[in-house]
């Protein structure tokens, strides 16, 4: 069986964005006609596309669908989960790793749905700063849990790439809510993700 692979796009809004690019092409100095450029402002658009699609996403929504009833009430982590984010100050990437922890209060999620929330998230426009307590927050609200923890680790392309050109720089994000406001608590935690148990 052959190798298909499916994206499904707004064909409006893609050729909207399509527009926009060639103009941003034109407006740099180079020319849009080129063989390797032509098709640029069409996959440009698609990308963009891609990479914002959190905005349609609801992540309540996805934490409902695997809410389960559970007596445990230790806590539970998961970490360096994958996160690609753009910066909506100049439009360039930042990315890097969550670590999200929560104490059950009678309920647990399906694990796969941490990272899910990360994502729906981060494919938008954001700040590391707005980014940590969206994730949080969301977690907080819909699950009800004893405490949550967010710690994000990132390194921004608007520090590397451009105005300062700090490549070895990283930024670090936490934030907690109940049992984690807790020093002990917090501590292990962060004991827990600095770890290499594997």
């Amino acid at each position: 069986m052959s190798y298909k692979y499916f994206e499904e796009y707004n064909e409006e809004i893609t050729e909207n964005m399509k527009n926009n690019f060639q103009e941003i092409i034109k407006g740099v100095g180079e020319n849009p006609d080129r063989e390797g450029i032509v098709k640029t402002p069409e996959r440009a658009a698609k990308a963009m596309q891609f990479l914002t699609q959190g905005y349609s996403m609801d992540a309540e929504e996805i934490l409902k669908k695997a809410v389960f009833e559970e007596s445990y009430d230790e806590m539970v982590v998961v970490k360096d989960i994958e996160l690609y984010s753009l910066c909506e100050h100049h439009m360039l990437p930042f990315f890097g790793k969550a670590h999200i922890a929560y104490i059950p209060n009678g309920k647990i999620i399906g694990l796969s749905k941490l990272p899910r929330v990360v994502d729906v998230f981060a494919r938008r426009l954001q700040v590391q700063e707005r980014l940590t307590h969206d994730i949080l927050e969301c977690l907080n609200e819909t699950l009800q849990p004893q405490g949550v923890a967010v710690v994000i680790e990132a390194v921004h392309m608007c520090m590397m790439m451009r105005g300062v050109q700090k490549q070895n720089s990283a930024t670090t994000t936490s934030g907690f809510r109940g049992q984690f406001k807790e020093i002990e608590t917090r501590n292990e935690f962060l004991k827990l993700i600095s770890s290499d148990l594997r």
